[in-house]
């Protein structure tokens, strides 16, 4: 059977990358081969030197106006905007609840996620958590508690957070971004082969996974040295 792979590098508090995610599911509901397509979720921090836990008063709104140098309103208004996009996708983006902080324990337990077989509903329960509950996904109690919701034994969980299981696969993920020339997320690499940045719509996504497939399969197979076949899927 071949298989499209699809590999997405997103933040947990990336607001986009939400959006991003919907339109993705969007773009994979119309997608013919939808069973064929593998994904993986690879870390990226927006903000690598973020504390664990902001100081008081470093509210989304805040913190905005201070990175683009923007008033409050203008700040303010630019998530009132995004809260809208959401919504269009929708989410439900509670700004106002949201916790700011560190990200790097968040794409840990996406790592044990992914070797425990559930990394995609672990993504999505970290970014309802952060963007629609108000949990802060910094914490390694709320971490924990969040990975057994999706099936993890929390224990496990917990002692690979009081670890340092998993930041090496979290940085190799991010000097491979750099490597790639990846400078903002969303980011979608389709069979490797083409990179969509952004949250484009349903309908640009769904174009590139078709054309990647119809690549993948007309590729030529090729017999090797020893008598083996080997196509898109591999050599038998």
């Amino acid at each position: 059977m071949k298989n499209l792979k699809l590999d997405v590098w997103s933040d947990v508090a990336c607001p986009w990358c939400y959006v991003g995610k919907r339109r993705l599911e969007a773009a994979l509901a119309e997608f013919p081969h939808r069973d064929a397509v593998s994904i993986t979720w690879h870390s990226f921090e927006l903000d690598p030197s973020a504390p664990a836990v902001q100081p008081a008063g470093h509210s989304y709104v805040t913190l905005l106006a201070k990175k683009y140098g923007r008033s409050l309103a203008q700040a303010q208004g630019m998530l009132d905007n995004m809260t809208k996009v959401g919504a269009e996708a929708g989410l439900e983006l509670r700004f106002d609840k949201a916790h700011t902080g560190s990200t790097f324990d968040a794409h840990r337990l996406l790592h044990l996620a992914a070797e425990k077989g559930v990394q995609g509903a672990m993504k999505e329960r970290l970014l309802r958590a952060h963007f629609t509950e108000g949990e802060a996904v910094s914490d390694r109690e709320t971490l924990a508690r969040l990975a057994a919701e999706t099936g993890i034994d929390e224990s496990e969980a917990r002692a690979m957070l009081a670890s340092d299981r998993y930041a090496d696969e979290v940085r190799a993920d991010e000097r491979n971004a750099r490597e790639i020339g990846i400078t903002g997320v969303p980011f979608f690499a389709v069979a490797e082969r083409y990179g969509v940045s952004g949250a484009q719509p349903p309908e640009v996504l769904l174009e590139v996974l078709e054309k990647a497939w119809s690549e993948l399969s007309e590729a030529p197979e090729a017999v090797t040295g020893d008598g083996s076949v080997c196509g898109p899927d591999g050599c038998v």
